[in-house]
């Protein structure tokens, strides 16, 4: 008997589980006789957690990979376009604070880096606008397209908001019907294990032992394979991310023609924060907040009091979905010939929609560096672990620069999140340096960052942090084209802002006529 990889084998569904499956299956030809066999088991009593609306632009290369209509997808997903993120109240706590992270880069960021250029202007205008047009289109909640664009192409860098409950099942009938995924709908009831130690089966109430030459853990926060079975521990990061619980509700529109914000729209409360994201349906709003800095009954009045002018009295009986969470991740991802993806791996908090770019990551790793045989699997498990226990440890860090740098003093909460030992030490100096150099590409080890340094430049800037002046000159100072590159997206702005249609407009447009394909 060989010893080829052959036969993958998801346990669990979900958004997870079928994107992991439409990646490999559509990149290894599952639906051919040549091509390696994609299972997919999942429980039919157990729901997904299905609050994960934002995603990253990574998703529609994703998507088109799997050979996805983005027409098809706008309307079977109640989806909507992701430009960036809208930060509120973070630094000061008051009513005209607030900053954006958006999806484009700073205009000509190959060329010159605009940060050292723009800090003696600060007080005049936002880091984001100066450099960048996106925010000013979310402001006016204008599309990152045209009707005329073809799908998957921008005018300005985009991705999604979706209803996940409704992506997986798009998901799963696309994986089925045209990638020759294989779905069993049964509780796996045992895990057997090989005399190596290896996963050799699952056991199932009524389909049998389903074997599998690699098996892919997506049964979530529970983590049946990684974690129960394998008992590989999970690495707290609660000291540093203190949230650790979240608050959801559906939010109807006041009226079908209400407009649909282009950007997620995360608001600072006392001891957490407020997502809002837009949707063509209605809006999915939650409350994630520190148990230790409140309570489930002051974090809910706070949830409730935000949707209020929204919703009237409504708001005081509407359903609220409450989340543990549990910020962290598995000591290790790849562990024998099992791999685990989405929460079974970890989860941190929903801020900057890291969940869901980690599965995407995840599943394109395995499915280019698929093993081709179980001699060279634990060569690729070493791979994959080195580069994501990386990839953890940068998100945690950009995760918390959004906290160290507020000047809110209201509450504990925001106090605590400032204190040094809450702090991880790689941010520590990347801070120090910052200080006197503004973020460029070469502060960091992978040329495929997770969050570029023009990320952390948008959250810096934004929040107020300062780069003090170089004293001396350097060769490569280029004043004039700093004011030309300014210009450039000043005058770039004006032209977006006047020729592109509103967020609703266009997604009515795409479901009634649909995208070209490119």
């Amino acid at each position: 008997m060989d010893n080829l990889v052959r036969e993958i084998t998801i346990v669990g569904g979900g958004t997870a589980g079928w994107l992991t499956a439409g990646v490999i299956a559509a990149e290894h030809m599952a639906n051919s006789n040549s091509g390696v066999k994609v299972t997919l088991v999942e429980s039919p009593d157990v729901k997904p957690i299905g609050v994960g609306e934002g995603t990253w632009p990574t998703m529609r290369g994703t998507l088109k990979k799997m050979g996805i209509n983005e027409t098809e997808f706008f309307r079977e997903c109640d989806a909507s376009f992701k430009q960036g993120a809208k930060f509120a109240k973070w630094v000061t706590g008051k009513e005209d604070d607030f900053y954006y992270h958006p999806l484009v880069l700073p205009e000509g960021y190959e060329k010159i880096n605009l940060a050292p250029y723009w800090q003696p202007e600060s007080d005049k205008v936002s880091f984001a606008d100066a450099v960048s047009f996106q925010g000013h289109l979310c402001e006016k909640g204008l599309a990152p397209k045209q009707i005329t664009t073809p799908e998957y192409a921008h005018v300005a860098n985009y991705a999604y908001h979706l209803d996940a409950g409704k992506f997986s099942a798009f998901l799963q009938k696309h994986c089925t019907e045209k990638l020759g995924v294989r779905h069993v709908l049964d509780h796996v009831t045992v895990v057997n294990s090989a005399l190596n130690g290896d996963i050799a089966s699952v056991s199932t109430n009524q389909h049998g032992d389903i074997t599998g030459d690699l098996f892919i853990d997506c049964t979530g926060f529970h983590s049946l394979l990684l974690g129960k079975h394998y008992n590989i521990p999970f690495i707290s990061k609660k000291h540093i991310l203190f949230n650790d619980t979240a608050l959801a509700v559906h939010v109807p529109y006041q009226n079908e023609n209400d407009a649909i914000a282009s950007h997620t729209i995360s608001t600072g409360q006392s001891a957490g924060w407020i997502w809002d994201i837009g949707l063509p349906s209605r809006r999915g709003v939650g409350h994630v907040f520190s148990s230790a800095h409140t309570t489930v009954e002051k974090a809910e009045k706070e949830l409730r009091d935000y949707i209020r002018p929204t919703l009237g009295k409504k708001a005081d009986v509407i359903s609220i979905r409450k989340i543990p969470i549990n910020p962290g991740h598995r000591e290790v991802f790849w562990h024998k010939n099992c791999v685990a993806v989405g929460l079974s791996a970890g989860f941190l908090e929903p801020l900057e929609a890291s969940a869901l770019v980690l599965v995407e990551l995840s599943a394109a790793m395995i499915s280019e560096q698929l093993p081709a045989n179980r001699d060279v699997m634990d060569i690729v498990a070493k791979r994959f672990n080195k580069k994501f226990l990386y990839r953890w440890d940068r998100i945690v860090d950009f995760l918390k620069l959004h906290y160290i740098l507020t000047k809110r003093t209201d509450t504990k909460y925001w106090r605590d999140n400032c204190l040094a030992e809450s702090i991880p030490e790689d941010l520590q100096t990347l801070l120090t340096l910052w200080r006197y150099e503004s973020p460029w590409q070469l502060d960091f080890d992978h040329a495929d960052e997770v969050f570029p340094s023009a990320s952390y430049q948008y959250v810096l800037y934004g929040m107020g942090f300062e780069t003090s002046a170089r004293r001396t000159t350097r060769r490569s100072d280029n004043l004039e084209l700093a004011q030309m590159t300014f210009q450039k997206n000043a005058q770039l702005t004006k032209k977006l802002l006047a020729g592109l249609p509103n967020n609703r407009e266009l997604i009515n447009k795409i479901k009634q006529y649909g995208l070209q394909k490119i």
